[in-house]
């Protein structure tokens, strides 16, 4: 994670915080709007999406115009850790989809996942072209890059900009071509 000036990054009682002028929030900036149980976005997981507002990419043609608002609840830590109990052990997996505004917290947020929940695998949607140097991938499972391209599809098409990755000890290795049929 990176500071500027006017913030720093302390470990609070086992929760990142960004500590500014006078306040101090766990991931005062990321949003969601909502979430669900979904079966198609990780291949062979049962994962909790988690829809993060205020995308900064704006993609023609996007599926979830409505996450280019910056609307919704505060995605803290509490907030997750409330949306995973929730799911009652029936997730393999959390996705974040969305929050490249601001990729550290994306990071913080999944490194508290690693922690909390080890037997929990992570992962990223993320709508840019190539992963923020503020990304440890050591907190992510996966990592899907690029954004929507309407000539080119969704992951489903074989011409598709989009690739999901699978990562492990740190290489990303493409799995794109599990969405694509036989």
């Amino acid at each position: 994670m990176t500071c500027d000036t006017n913030a720093l990054v302390s470990l609070v009682t086992g929760h990142w915080s960004l500590v500014t002028d006078k306040r101090v929030n766990q991931y005062p900036v990321l949003k969601y709007t909502n979430s669900d149980i979904v079966f198609q976005e990780i291949p062979g997981e049962v994962a909790l999406a988690v829809n993060v507002s205020g995308c900064p990419c704006r993609c023609p043609g996007c599926h979830s115009p409505y996450l280019w608002r910056d609307d919704g609840q505060p995605l803290t830590t509490d907030a997750v850790d409330s949306l995973v109990d929730r799911c009652d052990g029936n997730i393999t997996c959390v996705a974040v989809m969305g929050g490249d505004a601001h990729p550290d917290e994306v990071d913080g947020l999944m490194q508290h996942l690693r922690q909390r929940y080890p037997w929990l695998r992570t992962a990223w949607y993320s709508g840019r072209s190539l992963l923020s140097k503020a990304v440890d991938l050591r907190n992510f499972d996966y990592v899907k890059l690029g954004p929507y391209l309407a000539h080119l599809g969704n992951l489903r098409n074989p011409k598709t900009n989009q690739r999901l990755y699978r990562v492990s000890d740190g290489a990303m290795q493409d799995i794109t071509s599990l969405f694509w049929r036989k």
